[in-house]
C-alpha cells in the first residue's frame, strides 16, 4: 500500500513561487502563474499572503530555512575542520549549480541583485539574511584561526565578508558564462592563498 502525504496549500504556493521566481525573477513572476501551477483559486493566495511583496518576504524566509538547511549543516559540522566546512559549502554549491546547468544560483543573491533598489522592505529582509550567512562564515574562519589553519592576516569578519561577497560574485559570473570555472577560480584563490595559514 502506498502512503501519500498532502502538501499544505501555503507550502505548495511557496514551492511554486520559489521555482518560478528562481527562473524569472520577482518582476516577471505573476501571482496567477503561481496559482495555476498549484491549481488553487486566487482567494487561497490572499488567505496566506497580503501582497506579492509579502509573498516575496515569506519566500526569503522559506528558502533560507528549507533550502539553506544543507549549507548550514556543512558550515556547522563539528566532525570536520573549519576549512573543510567552508570547502564543503563551496563544493555543494558548485555541484548544485553544475547540476542545474549553471542556472538559478542563489535565490537570496538573485533577489538582492534585482530588488535592492526597487523595494526597501525586501532590501532590508535580504540584507538581514546575508548578514546571518556572513556570521556563519565568520565563526568558521575564527575557529580556523584559533586552531592555526586559517591566516590571521585579517580579522575573521573581514575575511568572511570577502568570502561571501566573492562567492556570490563567482556564482553570478558562472551563471553569465554558463560555466563553473569562476567557482573553481574562487575556490583555488580562497583556499590556496587567502585563507591559507603561512
Amino acid at each position: 500500500m502506498t502512503t501519500t502525504f498532502k502538501v499544505d496549500t501555503r507550502t505548495a504556493l511557496l514551492e511554486a513561487g520559489k521555482d518560478i521566481m528562481f527562473e524569472k525573477g520577482y518582476t516577471n513572476t505573476g501571482i496567477q502563474e503561481v496559482l495555476n501551477k498549484v491549481g488553487v483559486p486566487k482567494g487561497s493566495f490572499y488567505h496566506y499572503f497580503n501582497s506579492k511583496e509579502d509573498f516575496a518576504l515569506k519566500l526569503i524566509e522559506y528558502t533560507d530555512e528549507v533550502c539553506g538547511a544543507k549549507s548550514r549543516r556543512a558550515l556547522t559540522d563539528s566532525d570536520v575542520s573549519p576549512t573543510e566546512r567552508l570547502m564543503n559549502y563551496c563544493l555543494e554549491g558548485k555541484n548544485a549549480l553544475s547540476e542545474s546547468k549553471c542556472r538559478k544560483g542563489c535565490f537570496i543573491g538573485n533577489l538582492s541583485q534585482e530588488m535592492s533598489d526597487q523595494s526597501e522592505t525586501l532590501r532590508k529582509a535580504l540584507s538581514a539574511k546575508m548578514f546571518k550567512w556572513k556570521e556563519l562564515f565568520a565563526l568558521c574562519i575564527k575557529e580556523g584561526q584559533k586552531v592555526g589553519e586559517v591566516s590571521k592576516a585579517w580579522p575573521a569578519d573581514k575575511m568572511a565578508e570577502l568570502f561571501f561577497s566573492g562567492w556570490e560574485g563567482a556564482l553570478m559570473r558562472a551563471k553569465t558564462i554558463k560555466s563553473v570555472e569562476p567557482l573553481n577560480d574562487f575556490i583555488d584563490l580562497m583556499f590556496n592563498h587567502i585563507l591559507k595559514a603561512t
